[in-house]
């Protein structure tokens, strides 16, 4: 189980692959509005910023969860959960 998550925490998405996400949202916004102004005329720019606000948001969040450990607002609670494993097992001992 400790191994598992080691793996976890030492394996961060390549620098590489960060990039390539973030050159693509800003390709892919940028050639939307060219896309939709044939269908929607001047609403294509607010279209494309809701898009582009929907992807940047999900690359930020995928940005933040991608180390789970640690001490941050949004970590998991490792030092919790194992105080109650122990407190469990202290229990069980008994």
């Amino acid at each position: 189980m400790i191994g598992a998550c080691e793996r976890i925490r030492n394996t961060p998405i390549p620098y590489s692959y960060s990039l390539f996400i973030k050159k693509f949202i800003f390709i892919y916004t940028g050639t939307l509005p060219i896309a939709f102004v044939g269908l929607l005329g001047y609403f294509s720019v607010a279209v494309t910023v809701l898009v582009f606000y929907v992807l940047v948001s999900m690359e930020i969040l995928a940005e933040e969860i991608e180390d789970p450990f640690g001490l941050d607002d949004n970590d998991l609670p490792t030092d919790e959960l194992s105080e109650r494993i122990k407190s469990n097992i202290s229990k069980i001992l008994r």
